[in-house]
């Protein structure tokens, strides 16, 4: 494969290792270049700091211990409220002046909001402080701690609720609100969860009053849109270029997947493409990435499709241009139709860059249909700008009708407008015809201004 240049973006942060770091001031939580603990990486609902509060390794020892299998002697948990509790400390720190309990004399002196039950302050000196700031996020952020601890039922099998085919095409459905009104029976799928044993346990542990039923309701919504983003996502961008999962089978592969995609996204998960496109020809989703599990793909060489109507998933351990070179150019595995990355955050940093660069340009020369996904309109403006210098012609961006309601926020700083997985898209297949940036600049149905 002949590049056509190794043009790398020269306006991109650095956050390399080797970069000196200023010691803190005072104790307190960490932060990426973004403000986010690697929040693209994470198990929905469960981040790594979650995970080491638990003492665990993986997602794989919390998926044993909800199921009740036997547990590693460092477990540290005994109940499902001191589980509960321990989740809660990893966002334990006043929001103020940064501190965590070890850093005060009294650790218990922390006192929640009692608006939004989310942050913290250490005195009512730092919370006078810092409310002309949280006045303007403290609606928002009590949904986030609200979907935080609902977003447990997703592990407990509850969320999400069995969804139904699509009795409209794609581009008939106007986003959640169409697919909502698209479920048979809602109502008593709702109530089955709402009054749930699991719901129940939830409550009785969380150490949090329980909100009333509708504000429930409306989390329950919130966190399965967050859980069927994806495979909807991969059904906008068949729609977008016009690939027919009718005529042919169809493979698509998820680029930078994350071991997230591939320990919960169960082959079930993804059946919301099948009811995206009934009675379909097949559809095969790949995932690349180096920290998915070690599988091999399904059934190389891709080329004897199994039973239509069928959604099908298969990992590669890797990056992915040398998935490519090994695994397509070898004709183990099939050229993708389509490929989708999710959250890519190639724009953060120059390490980041650096290793999507050989992706990006593979991609580009051999015109992919490729579509990517941000957090929010101003990655998606970065993003896009990194994508011109690279020469690569775009071909739609904007908000996408399918991104998650549920919103996310800084782990270290809470006091920002929560961002939203899968809000902003962008779609690119081969070289620019002109050097022309895209106009970003009146997108509409962005979901990041302040509450």
């Amino acid at each position: 494969m002949a590049h056509r240049k190794k043009n790398t973006p020269s306006k991109v942060q650095s956050c390399s290792r080797n970069d000196p770091v200023e010691a803190p001031v005072v104790k307190g939580p960490n932060m990426d270049s973004l403000g986010f603990l690697a929040m693209d990486s994470n198990v929905p609902g469960l981040s790594q700091v979650i995970l080491q509060k638990l003492n665990m390794k993986s997602y794989d020892e919390y998926r044993s211990a909800m199921e009740g299998k036997k547990l590693h002697a460092d477990f540290g948990i005994h109940s499902y409220f001191e589980m509960f509790q321990k989740m809660e400390d990893t966002f334990r720190f006043c929001v103020e002046c940064k501190k965590l309990p070890e850093s005060l004399p009294n650790p218990k002196s922390l006192r929640r909001c009692k608006r939004c039950q989310n942050v913290y302050y250490c005195g009512s000196e730092c919370q006078r402080a810092n409310w002309p700031i949280h006045k303007k996020f403290c609606k928002k952020l009590k949904l986030v701690a609200l979907d935080r601890l609902m977003e447990w039922l997703v592990f407990t099998g509850d969320i999400p609720f069995p969804t139904t085919p699509w009795k409209k095409n794609i581009h008939e459905v106007r986003g959640w609100e169409g697919w909502f009104l698209m479920q048979d029976d809602l109502d008593a799928k709702l109530s089955s969860i709402l009054t749930g044993r699991y719901m129940n346990i939830l409550w009785a542990n969380a150490g949090k009053p329980k909100p009333e039923e509708v504000e429930l309701t409306e989390s329950i919504k919130r966190v399965t849109t967050d859980f069927e983003s994806r495979p909807a996502t991969i059904g906008l961008g068949l729609h977008m270029f016009q690939i027919d999962p009718y005529a042919k089978p169809i493979v698509v592969h998820v680029v930078g997947a994350s071991h997230v995609e591939t320990l919960n996204a169960r082959v079930t998960d993804y059946d919301e493409l099948s009811h995206m496109f009934p009675k379909h020809q097949g559809i095969e989703v790949v995932m690349v990435g180096i920290d998915v599990v070690d599988n091999p793909i399904m059934r190389p060489p891709l080329v004897a499709f199994g039973p239509r109507e069928r959604v099908y998933l298969s990992s590669y351990k890797g990056l992915y241009h040398d998935f490519w070179e090994s695994q397509v150019e070898t004709q183990l595995a099939s050229r993708p139709e389509l490929v989708v990355g999710f959250h890519p955050g190639f724009h953060a940093c120059s390490d980041l860059m650096e290793s999507w660069l050989p992706t990006l340009l593979l991609l580009r020369d051999y015109k992919i249909p490729s579509l990517f996904t941000v957090y929010s309109e101003q990655e998606l403006k970065y993003s896009l700008k990194i994508s011109m210098e690279l020469e690569m012609r775009i071909t739609g961006c904007g908000a996408n009708p399918f991104a998650s309601l549920k919103p996310e926020q800084a782990y270290s700083n809470p006091n920002k407008s929560p961002v939203y997985c899968n809000s902003h898209y962008f779609t690119f297949c081969g070289l620019s015809d002109s050097p022309d940036e895209p106009d970003v600049g009146e997108l509409e149905g962005d979901k990041s201004e302040d509450a």
